[in-house]
């Protein structure tokens, strides 16, 4: 079989959270505005089947292709072009996955349990405008297109029969209390989103929903911040303002993750004495942490970061654990299934292919027989019987005895013969 003939097999090539820096996303983040363009580029270079899936903690492309390591070379080119990347550079930050790895990897991302947090409600969605892009730029097909309903169907489930929603809640729940222990009604308040990982847009939302008076957005790249002001539907500023930023923000959220501090003392410092000390709440959702430590020992000024929240909320990670495990069940049992389904529809043109054979046959002797039925099954039978039968005497014959009983134990296992219906062979393999 040529490679041209060859199924297509998943992959999928990227950066996240584990495998790269914060400073290479961001130079590799695609807005939804360039997406298109992106994926576009992809099917001139050859793929037929590409997703895109660009957000605060990710950056890959699930695809399917005939020669998969060709592809990925393909897709790494791209993201390489994209972010203005030496590929060398690149390279070691990337993973590259195949089979059943890959087909792991969509489930997991799609059920969240691939995220900085796991359980965290958004991802799915961005999975989801993904999916309604690529079909957009004509690079859906049957292999991709099918490991992506599956995904769905697996994410719902835990979605709806585990508790894992509830963990990352939590922490934001934590946050809603912190906030309202230094400003009260929170109606009043004004908040600062500095963006880049998911669990800042997750506490914003959640603040939001509880009825939070103001948000602004910003980011080290400006479309980062217009995408997600865009998903909150509220404002955004650049980046330069920040200082400003700083001393109109009753709550501070930062979840860049660039691995060095963002957010210094001497900034809030000079922001507090700007707002004549009314209280600063600073959460830091960034893991590396965006904020000084010493942010929190200024007079009017509250830290805490991811891990002080979790143990705000400790009986939510308890729950949120217990319930990642159960996730993770139902996912490999999803697959499981996906599997089985894949593997019984792989044996559909086989199964085709003998119902023609046979009736092609049935109509031949019915013609040959004039009408008569007995005369009909019986040269039916011998005709159906002479091929496999001349099969297995060759090899009975070569003397490969495991070959003999691998072949006598399929025809056993397609045609439901037990030992007891062992007979005296009579009539077998009689000439067409």
């Amino acid at each position: 079989m040529t490679e041209a003939d060859a199924s297509p097999r998943l992959l999928v090539v990227g950066a996240n959270h584990r495998s790269s820096s914060a400073a290479l996303r961001e130079r590799l983040f695609v807005d939804a505005a360039g997406q298109h363009g992106f994926l576009v580029r992809l099917r001139a270079a050859g793929l037929a089947q590409a997703m895109l899936l660009a957000t605060c903690d990710r950056v890959e492309v699930q695809a399917a292709a005939a020669d998969p390591r060709a592809a990925a070379e393909t897709i790494a080119d791209a993201l390489a072009a994209a972010g203005g990347v030496a590929r060398d550079q690149l390279d070691r930050q990337l993973y590259r996955l195949e089979g059943q790895e890959a087909l792991r990897h969509i489930f997991s991302v799609a059920a969240s349990l691939d995220s900085l947090v796991p359980g965290e409600a958004q991802v799915l969605g961005q999975v989801k405008e993904s999916h309604r892009a690529a079909r957009e730029a004509g690079l859906l097909g049957p292999e991709l297109e099918s490991a992506l309903q599956a995904a769905y169907r697996a994410a719902k489930r835990v979605r709806t029969e585990t508790a894992i929603g509830e963990g990352p809640v939590s922490i934001a729940s934590a946050a809603e209390r912190l906030a309202r222990n230094v400003h009260g009604d929170l109606a009043g308040a004004s908040a600062l989103l500095i963006a880049g990982g998911e669990m800042g847009e997750l506490i914003a939302d959640h603040l939001q929903r509880a009825g939070l008076g103001d948000l602004t957005v910003t980011a080290r790249l400006a479309p980062r911040a217009e995408m997600t002001a865009r998903a909150l539907s509220c404002h955004h500023a650049p980046i330069a303002r920040l200082a400003a930023l700083l001393e109109g923000a009753d709550i501070v959220i930062s979840a860049v993750g660039a691995g060095e501090p963002l957010i210094g003392a001497d900034l809030i410092a000079r922001a507090l004495a700007a707002r004549r000390h009314r209280p600063i709440f600073v959460i830091d959702a960034a893991i590396p942490g965006d904020v000084e430590r010493a942010v929190g020992r200024l007079d009017d000024a509250f830290l805490y970061d991811l891990g002080d929240l979790e143990s705000v909320a400790i009986e939510g990670r308890r729950g949120r654990d217990a319930a990642v495990s159960e996730a993770a069940g139902i996912v490999a049992a999803e697959i499981e299934a996906y599997d089985r389904d894949r593997a019984g529809r792989s044996t559909a043109p086989l199964a085709a292919m003998l119902r023609r054979r046979f009736d092609a046959e049935r109509e031949a002797v019915l013609r040959e027989a004039g009408g008569d039925a007995a005369e009909a099954t019986r040269r039916l039978v011998n005709r159906l019987l002479h091929d496999p039968m001349v099969a297995l005497r060759a090899l009975g014959a070569e003397g490969d005895a495991a070959a003999r009983e691998t072949a006598e134990g399929i025809v056993r296992r397609l045609f439901g013969i037990a030992d007891a219906d062992d007979g005296d062979g009579e009539g077998e393999g009689e000439p067409k």
